[in-house]
């Protein structure tokens, strides 16, 4: 991984921060999103003391607002000019249904949209480092999901897991329909599910839920290994529209592969976020 440069997505903690860690240590520039600048400040400083790498940047972004992804994604492509691969990683489970400054259920906004927006700005960049990977880290929490295309922000119901199990359902159908519209650019798309890991994720559960979590839990480093895996191993270097589990293909949930699904998906997504020609 010398001389790659990678953007990771919520990486002040968890699979992000582990993800950030491996592959500095396989010598790659890491580029740390988070929300907080001192949670942030402090999880780059960890991966370059663990790591040795000192080529560990971080940038600020709240991934609910869209006008905060595009400055960073200008920010990004002014800096770097090229980006080999894109960690999207970054998720929430708030306890109760919130919206965006933008009118979008918050989190649909970041498990999702955020995923869709920042891959589209940050195309130009990922072609020109072809070949160029995108991961999109999901959850097997998908299978739970039914696809209802009334109810994608929560708008008859908000209950907190169900909806994030939509919203990784969501970026596999992406992932899906992204890998498509890729084919021949040099750019691939995977998406994966990390397993039962224990993360920030449950910051808003409730104290049994965080004591289940600890103790049953894997360990970030072990959910990040199919991350790393389809970030930098040669095996999968030119695969793309694949779902990953344990660092294996595995297969995804009845509704990724209804071509309709896709293609609704898409250009709600788009509707939401605008059209991004560079797709």
């Amino acid at each position: 991984m010398n001389g790659k440069i990678c953007l990771i997505t919520g990486a002040s903690s968890g699979i992000g921060k582990s993800a950030a860690l491996a592959l500095a240590r396989m010598g790659a520039s890491i580029v740390m999103a988070g929300r907080d600048r001192e949670r942030t400040e402090k999880a780059r400083a960890e991966v370059v003391r663990e790591s040795g790498n000192d080529r560990v940047e971080i940038v600020l972004c709240d991934l609910s607002s869209q006008a905060e992804i595009r400055r960073m994604a200008d920010e990004f492509a002014a800096g770097y000019g090229k980006l080999d691969v894109l960690i999207n990683n970054a998720a929430i489970v708030p306890a109760t249904r919130t919206v965006t400054t933008e009118g979008i259920e918050t989190q649909f906004a970041v498990n999702h949209l955020a995923y869709f927006l920042l891959a589209g700005l940050l195309m130009d960049p990922l072609k020109a480092a072809a070949p160029s990977r995108i991961v999109n880290v999901a959850s097997g929490m998908h299978f739970r999901a039914c696809l209802d295309f009334g109810n994608l922000q929560a708008e008859k119901s908000y209950k907190p897991m169900a909806h994030y199990s939509l919203t990784k359902l969501l970026n596999v159908c992406f992932t899906y329909e992204l890998a498509g519209r890729l084919e021949g650019t040099g750019v691939t798309v995977n998406a994966l599910s990390p397993g039962f890991t224990a993360t920030n994720l449950g910051r808003d559960f409730s104290p049994f839920s965080r004591f289940v979590m600890r103790r049953m839990a894997k360990k970030p480093e072990k959910g990040a290994a199919t991350v790393v895996y389809l970030a930098s191993s040669p095996e999968v270097a030119a695969m793309s529209g694949g779902y990953y589990h344990s660092g294996k293909a595995a297969k995804s949930s009845a509704p990724t592969y209804v071509r309709e699904n896709l293609r609704r998906v898409w250009e709600i997504s788009e509707k939401l976020t605008g059209s991004l020609k560079k797709f």
